[in-house]
């Protein structure tokens, strides 16, 4: 792929970041919108809803990441224990599942059985300074973070750090859009062309176009796209919403690469390679499940590339959070310290997680099959370098097709008062959905109930 060396300037990126500022007032504004349940449900039943955590769904599906939601089921405490028969008992078929956000709350139950090892204490005194290493092409990355990036990505074996800039974020979103910025031509006379292919995550369009910016916009299905010029491309690996694994798909010159590996972790899919692309994405919201500490890193290559990225951000947040870098790096610190070959007196992070996602896929197949209604991809085996067998991938999302004469599969689960995300939203047929894996296992196991008693 040929690359484009970004022209800077700090009007555009004035305007640029005032644009994002402006894009918060948008966004709340999307987040007053209720859920729209069918008005044949009573008052009592979307009350119901709300206190099972029912998440204020937007019609444009903006992004989990940058989502503002109730929890979909109340927070447990670590001791609690629901049955099957517990479950059904509690819910006599009114309760209003949702499934359509990437909240990833199940992994709850393996930093309870941790305890305190990540607990962290911060002085008052402590990250006053907006600075963290004046030495550092990022400087407002925090060193014990960057160190804690570096040995996870090792043990894993999941990308190369070295020769990589390490630029970090508020969140993978944030990253995305700082990406977006310093890959684009300030003295281009036409915005670059951003692609993905179909089924792309769905936030991809909302938050590459939300600020109207002249240096890109949305472009669509990557299989589609025909236009001659620069063009970036967004190979999410695995993907969301389906979970395959990808590789970039324009054959055209003038590209550029972005990629989002942040499901590449062993608990989702076999580590079979380092990756070692001019630009990666990862965040802890997927890897450990920390979504609200909205922390990510970006590996970049290119110098001038990380520079841009860490001046967009310097622009649009002065930096990220130093408390929240503090806690990510003790997490990922345990997350290595659990891995070691050495043995630890916890379980190995991944292990545990990887069995979670496991048992869950298979309930859900089990369900699929008692049902006949529905269907979900059967993704090939492959070795794992980390966890030394080889096993199918288990997606962190379902990508469920609703089969015979369903055509809005969304509309259908609905009416069995179950949320999720059309494909549609996905560039994609709506008679596949979305479905999130990540949810506790009361609200779960409530789901693949339900959904097994759909019958055709």
């Amino acid at each position: 792929m040929a690359k484009i060396t970004p022209l800077f300037s700090l009007k555009n990126l004035l305007v640029v970041s005032l644009a994002l500022n402006v894009s918060l007032i948008w966004r709340a504004m999307h987040e007053s919108e209720k859920c729209n349940f069918d008005s044949s449900f009573s008052l009592q039943q979307q009350r119901r809803s709300v206190m099972a955590g029912c998440v204020l769904k937007e019609k444009e599906h903006v992004s989990e990441r940058t989502h503002l939601s109730l929890s979909s089921s109340p927070s447990p405490s670590p001791s609690s224990s629901l049955t099957s028969t517990d479950i059904q008992s509690q819910d006599g078929g009114e309760r209003i599942i949702n499934v359509d956000h990437g909240d990833p709350t199940m992994y709850e139950k393996y930093w309870q059985k941790v305890g305190d090892k990540t607990t962290i204490v911060i002085p008052g005194w402590q990250s006053l300074s907006y600075f963290s290493d004046v030495r550092n092409l990022c400087w407002f990355l925090e060193p014990e973070f960057a160190k804690e990036v570096v040995r996870l990505h090792k043990v894993v074996g999941n990308a190369i750090t070295e020769n990589h800039h390490i630029v970090v974020g508020t969140g993978s979103t944030q990253l995305f859009q700082a990406a977006l910025y310093a890959l684009s031509s300030q003295d281009a006379s036409e915005p670059i062309s951003v692609v993905s292919a179909a089924p792309y995550y769905s936030s991809y369009p909302s938050i590459t176009d939300c600020v109207k910016s002249r240096l890109y916009k949305w472009a669509g299905d990557a299989k589609r796209f025909n236009k001659d010029g620069p063009y970036i491309e967004l190979v999410t690996s695995p993907n969301n919403p389906d979970g395959s694994v990808r590789q970039s798909v324009v054959n055209r010159s003038g590209g550029i690469l972005v990629h989002d590996l942040a499901y590449y972790w062993p608990q989702y899919t076999s580590i079979t390679y380092p990756a070692d692309h001019d630009l990666m994405l990862f965040t802890v919201s997927k890897s450990t499940g920390h979504a609200g500490t909205r922390i990510g890193w970006a590996l970049v290559k290119d110098m001038e590339v990380a520079k841009k990225m860490t001046k967009y951000i310097e622009l649009n947040t002065i930096g990220v959070s130093k408390d929240s870098q503090l806690r990510a790096a003790k997490v990922l610190k345990v997350v290595s310290d659990s891995c070691k070959p050495s043995g630890s007196e916890d379980e190995c992070f991944f292990e545990f997680t990887n069995h979670q996602m496991s048992t869950r896929w298979k309930q859900l197949r089990m369900a699929v099959q008692k049902s006949g209604l529905f269907s979900v991809p059967e993704l090939p085996s492959q070795f794992c370098t980390f966890l030394g067998r080889a096993f199918e991938p288990q997606p962190a999302f379902a990508w469920l097709k609703c089969e015979q004469e369903i055509e809005d599969c969304e509309s259908f689960l609905k009416g069995n008062k179950i949320l999720t995300r059309s494909g549609k939203h996905f560039g994609f047929s709506p008679k596949y959905v979305r479905i999130s894996m990540l949810d506790r296992d009361e609200n779960y196991n409530l789901f693949v109930q339900r959904l097994s008693k759909i019958l055709s």
